[in-house]
């Protein structure tokens, strides 16, 4: 009996350890910079994909995201013990330590490189690195300094597409730049909400990512709907270039006129409320008008 309650006891710590590694990479997170990657990948392909290159691009931009994410835990451990939404996650509890997790980090890291090394080629791989150390050893940092650190985070996290694209083309066109403009502005409005909703929060850490004096007020607001109403011309430039035809033209200008309309609210009465709106609508909008993209490109 005593020999079974260890054998279980031993389980349950294993168990309870991988669900932490597997919360350090920031599963929705790292899911979206993977299918981000398979988009910018088959756009540039025409829908004609080599699917065991595909999965690899796939998994691969998942590991080099998830160590992204493990080492902006590790850094930011002490800060993430203050703030409420981040208290539970695993190095604030202790379920991991740094040592392990920074191991880990490395291993998955390494992992995803030498899958995009074998898989795609070298400039695929060089920009994937250049996305994680600013991700990770750029932006992090940057978040205590002021509002650039949005803009600096805003490459990485604009680089999914453009990566998906080299790893097919093995070069950089004004095609591969036009996805990655679009999720480049992306990343303002959907920053700046998050940080809106989340500012008492991060407050507490010294994280200052609202832009102008970092005041939920008008002129943020303002801010946030400029970044946004760019996307409205932004997301019609695949279907001028001949990327796509006109039915995913009128999707993306719907999206980014709903998108738009959430903005002018805040504009309008500055609530947590309508930060939140905008905030979810950015988790909608970019899936939505990059799947009506694939189901629309020219072939």
């Amino acid at each position: 009996m005593v020999e079974n309650s260890v054998n279980i006891n031993v389980e349950m710590s294993v168990s309870q350890k991988i669900r932490s590694f597997v919360e350090l990479m920031k599963m929705r997170l790292s899911l979206l910079v993977a299918f981000s990657s398979a988009f910018g990948y088959t756009l540039a392909m025409g829908g004609r994909v080599d699917w065991l290159q595909l999965a690899a691009l796939f998994v691969g931009g998942w590991l080099i995201s998830g160590a992204s994410c493990t080492v902006n835990q590790v850094l930011e451990k002490d800060y993430d013990k203050l703030m409420k939404r981040t208290q539970t996650r695993p190095l604030p509890t202790e379920r991991l330590n740094n040592s392990e997790s920074l191991w880990f980090a490395l291993f998955t890291a390494i992992a995803g490189i030498s899958l995009l090394w074998a898989s795609t080629n070298l400039l695929t791989v060089g920009l994937s690195v250049l996305s994680m150390i600013l991700y990770s050893f750029v932006y992090t940092p940057l978040k205590r300094v002021g509002p650039i650190a949005v803009f600096v985070g805003a490459f990485p996290g604009a680089l999914p597409p453009l990566l998906g694209w080299t790893a097919a083309i093995g070069t950089i066109s004004h095609e591969a730049l036009i996805i990655f403009g679009i999720q480049f502005v992306w990343q303002f409005p959907h920053f700046w909400a998050i940080a809106w909703v989340a500012d008492e929060d991060y407050k507490k850490a010294g994280f200052k990512l609202l832009p102008v004096k970092g005041e939920k007020d008008m002129k943020t607001a303002f801010q946030i709907m400029t970044y946004t109403l760019f996307l409205i011309p932004l997301g019609l430039l695949p279907t001028y270039f001949g990327l796509t035809g006109i039915n995913s033209a009128v999707i993306a200008t719907v999206c980014g006129v709903l998108f738009l309309a959430s903005t002018i609210k805040l504009m309008k009465d500055q609530s947590r409320k309508s930060a939140l709106r905008i905030m979810f609508g950015s988790f909608l909008y970019l899936p939505i008008v990059q799947i009506a993209y694939l189901l629309d490109m020219v072939k």
